[in-house]
């Protein structure tokens, strides 16, 4: 039976997201305290795989997720869910409202419901939790006297909903990633995303001329930001997401010219799209970039240069 590990405890949104998962069928799924702790039980093996957050349309990427990901040994993603988060005011049966003195939830979660708090519970303190469900669980255990995390974890730790759908943004989802440790990536699904990070040396247009590779290739850029290096002052890790897949000859291709131009750079997966996530573009190669014929056309006339039969 696979194991997957994900944001635990039970009753998160990353559980909720794992089982809209095809991964999930018949799998254990395996709890686990912070998305750290996930990234290091799939890289000891003690799982199959693991599931976490990464990222928000509100607040955007995980840091902790990203940080972990240029760690060593090497993970990829090889699979993508995306969640609309519904967040609860959950307390203790017989708790008011106006009894409320501390409030916790996940730092994400704390950022997109940071208004409605502010409005509505002005005395309370409010404090961080590992994960929204890991929250509801104090709140169970006495320690807080209200959370903030999805219904099914007031379900799940006996609470009661005190005010339902209380998120500042009411259009908010998240993305989550499952991850493995590195192997054959999922066949081209016509639908994929492409996830990588590099480094540049610190001179000018080094990053211009790195992005590039992508746009005179066709490839849609989604999403880059960048990260400290731990070690080595203002200097970064460029998180970039793209539309495609690595066995497609115009990734390919740019994922060869970045390994030629970036001091380091690590593929981090080309996986199938989730159906109901962001895009941001059609996925297709873009009006004025080549298509996927003129690649093989151009290899092919490449190959008949170096044999002398072609000019």
């Amino acid at each position: 039976m696979p194991r997957i590990a994900f944001l635990g405890p039970h009753a998160t949104f990353t559980e909720q997201a794992l089982r809209s998962l095809p991964e999930a069928a018949g799998a254990e799924l395996v709890p686990c305290a912070g998305s750290p702790a996930v990234l290091t039980a799939v890289r000891r093996g003690d799982v199959d795989t693991g599931c976490v957050p990464i990222e928000n349309s509100v607040e955007g990427a995980v840091p902790a997720v990203l940080d972990g990901l240029v760690e060593d040994p090497p993970l990829v993603i090889v699979g993508e869910a995306v969640l609309a988060v519904r967040f609860a005011l959950l307390a203790r049966p017989g708790v008011r409202q106006a009894d409320v003195r501390t409030v916790a939830s996940h730092p994400h979660g704390i950022a997109q419901t940071r208004e409605w708090i502010a409005a509505n519970l002005p005395g309370a303190e409010v404090l961080t939790s590992t994960s929204t469900s890991e929250a509801a669980a104090q709140v169970a255990r006495g320690q807080l006297d209200a959370a903030v995390a999805a219904p099914l974890a007031g379900a799940q730790h006996g609470l009661e909903i005190l005010v339902d759908d209380i998120a500042d943004n009411r259009g908010a989802i998240t993305r989550f990633a499952l991850l493995s440790r590195p192997g054959r990536p999922p066949a081209s699904s016509g639908a994929d995303r492409t996830t990588l990070v590099a480094t540049v040396q610190n001179r000018p247009g080094a990053l211009v001329a790195v992005l590039s590779e992508l746009t005179m290739r066709g490839i849609d850029l989604t999403r880059i930001e960048s990260r400290p290096i731990k070690d080595r002052h203002a200097e970064y890790w460029f998180h970039m997401d793209c539309t495609g897949h690595v066995a497609e000859p115009a990734m390919g291709e740019a994922l060869a010219a970045l390994h030629r131009r970036c001091d380091k750079v690590r593929f981090l997966g080309s996986y199938p799209r989730a159906a109901n996530g962001p895009v941001g573009g059609d996925g297709a190669i873009a009006p004025d970039g080549p298509a996927a014929a003129d690649f093989a056309a151009a290899a092919e006339w490449l190959a008949g240069l170096r044999a002398g039969t072609r000019s």
